[in-house]
């Protein structure tokens, strides 16, 4: 078994930056102090507030937490898909509590994810995973924050259920991983497109071709964090001070200066969580 990849080392400054999807517990957050260690990391470089997220109840609870421990950290509430079949009356009135948070500012993240059911156990099959998607749907127009969603291999159904539920009046794609074909579907919907460290993979070449057709006013950029770091440092932990990484990469296939680009998610990150 090969060592695990030492972490990235600090890129180049790059401001004003929001990472509008990351996960500070997996990152290996648990108290006010150790939230901070990793947010400070992230703001020098330029990574000025994080938006941390949920994928299930105690992960819920404690973003909440994290959220009120430092102004920079925002939270983001729901069951993921795969845990969709957790959705029971007690799960629905707590997260309800927690979306009414102020510190709250998504439901997410929910959605379909079809590449899991049959290989995880425990994983929610797609008709509980629709049924879960539609009460998140709900609730994020009842407390009227984004819907952030995940995606995996479910284009057409995501879309039908947000067409049929009618979705929120602002919708995100977090970690955005299809076509060209799906982009301009979600931007003609006028939904939010968010890019991770996949879209510096030089074999990604569908995902890449698919960032360049997002409007300015209609992107994002995130870390996912500690998940999917950027080249040249896959495989190796990520943090919310890698951002720099993904907005240069993104930048570079946009044909954007990075400063612009990261001006642009800035202020779309601003107007969309209300920050």
């Amino acid at each position: 078994m090969s060592a695990a990849r030492p972490a990235p080392e600090l890129p180049e400054p790059l401001a004003p930056i929001v990472d509008a999807h990351t996960h500070l517990d997996a990152c290996g957050a648990t108290d006010a102090a150790s939230t901070t260690a990793i947010v400070d990391r992230a703001a020098s470089v330029g990574v000025g507030r994080v938006v941390t997220v949920a994928d299930d109840l105690a992960a819920a609870q404690w973003a909440v937490r994290a959220a009120h421990w430092d102004d920079r950290v925002y939270a983001a509430v729901a069951l993921h898909p795969t845990r969709a079949n957790a959705l029971d009356d007690d799960a629905k009135a707590e997260l309800e509590r927690l979306a009414d948070d102020p510190r709250v500012v998504a439901v997410g993240e929910t959605g379909l994810d079809y590449y899991w059911p049959g290989k995880l156990d425990g994983c929610a099959d797609i008709e509980t995973q629709i049924d879960g998607f539609r009460w998140h749907i709900d609730l994020a127009k009842r407390v009227r924050k984004p819907l952030m969603i995940h995606n995996r291999e479910a284009d057409h159904d995501l879309l039908t259920v947000l067409l049929d539920e009618g979705p929120p009046d602002r919708v995100i794609f977090h970690c955005f991983s299809s076509d060209t074909n799906m982009a301009l579907s979600c931007v003609a919907e006028g939904y939010i497109l968010s890019f991770s460290g996949t879209v510096s993979f030089k074999n990604a070449h569908e995902l890449r071709e698919a960032a360049k057709v997002v409007p300015d006013d209609q992107i994002l950029v995130e870390t996912d964090a500690p998940y999917l770091t950027p080249h040249p440092f896959r495989g190796a932990p990520n943090e919310p001070y890698c951002l720099p990484y993904t907005v240069r990469a993104l930048a570079e296939v946009r044909g954007q200066d990075p400063l612009e680009l990261a001006k642009i998610t800035t202020d779309n990150a601003r107007r969309v969580y209300r920050l």
